[in-house]
């Protein structure tokens, strides 16, 4: 049960060093919302959505390949990944960007 709960932490602490440039586009998310006197363009909504899409895949992935390589059965690895912070916070931005994206298509 201990390798379980380190893998576990290994994995979340992982996603923390997954890239710089995910930092960058969720602080583009984050201006893109909080900015009000700069329209966005749907184009860019679209291009940070595609980027939060790639990365949330790459954890996926690299979780999954981790697990194959410990031989942890993959229903645990999937559940593990469902409580996974950093995809949390993707799919949180993910849902706020796309309901942006549709009040920006609608407005144009």
């Amino acid at each position: 049960m201990v390798f379980l709960l380190d893998f576990s932490q290994y994995c979340s602490n992982r996603g923390q060093y997954l890239g710089t440039w995910y930092q960058a586009t969720l602080e583009k998310a984050k201006i893109m919302s909080e900015t009000t006197l700069t329209p966005v363009s749907a184009e860019e909504i679209a291009e940070v959505i595609a980027e939060l899409e790639q990365y949330r895949q790459r954890i996926i992935d690299d979780n999954l390949e981790m697990a194959k390589q410990v031989k942890l059965p993959k229903k645990l690895a999937l559940a593990q990944l469902e409580k996974h912070p950093e995809i949390a916070k993707i799919d949180a931005n993910l849902e706020r960007l796309r309901s942006q994206q549709t009040t920006t298509s609608s407005t144009t």
